[in-house]
């Protein structure tokens, strides 16, 4: 697996990606969340421009999984860690997470997540994330969240977790 930046005209193929890594959402309860509509790739050029745009490459060249971070309040917020299906459960999330982290001159990674999802907030946890306490959330973590709220996904519990890099 070789993991790199996604240049632009990979963009279209992520939202692809993104329908079929959301899709188990409907099989817990959640079919809202699997039946979301992927960001568009004019968005997601966002990342290319401010953040980081990062793909993992199976062996046979596609693209296996992606992560999208941007920095927020002085760390680098994950928005978005996705990996298809056919390549789950092989530690790519967990190899964008830590070469983020490798790459990153951020004290720390945050995200925000669902709560109770096992492939979310327990998982971001195996990964050295902790959960934030309400007096931890800075104020552009409180925006995000703000308008996840306003994307309805705070019909689930949700929360912001951070893992810290340096000491």
């Amino acid at each position: 697996m070789r993991i790199r930046t996604v240049t632009e005209d990979e963009l279209p193929l992520l939202a692809e990606l993104e329908r079929a890594a959301g899709a188990p959402f409907a099989a817990i309860g959640m079919p809202e969340v699997a039946e979301d509509e992927p960001p568009a790739p004019e968005e997601l050029a966002h990342y290319l421009q401010r953040g980081v745009a990062l793909v993992a490459e199976a062996p046979d060249g596609t693209i296996a999984a992606y992560l999208l971070a941007e920095p927020v309040d002085g760390a680098m917020h994950i928005e978005q860690v996705s990996v298809h299906p056919d390549h789950a459960r092989r530690g790519i999330g967990r190899a964008l997470i830590d070469h983020l982290a490798g790459t990153t001159d951020a004290p720390a990674l945050t995200l925000t997540t669902f709560a109770e999802v096992p492939w979310n907030a327990p998982y971001y946890a195996r990964c050295g994330f902790r959960p934030l306490s309400d007096a931890e959330v800075t104020p552009g973590l409180r925006e995000i969240r703000r308008q996840e709220a306003e994307h309805g996904l705070d019909r689930w519990p949700r929360l912001c977790m951070r893992r810290d890099l340096r000491p």
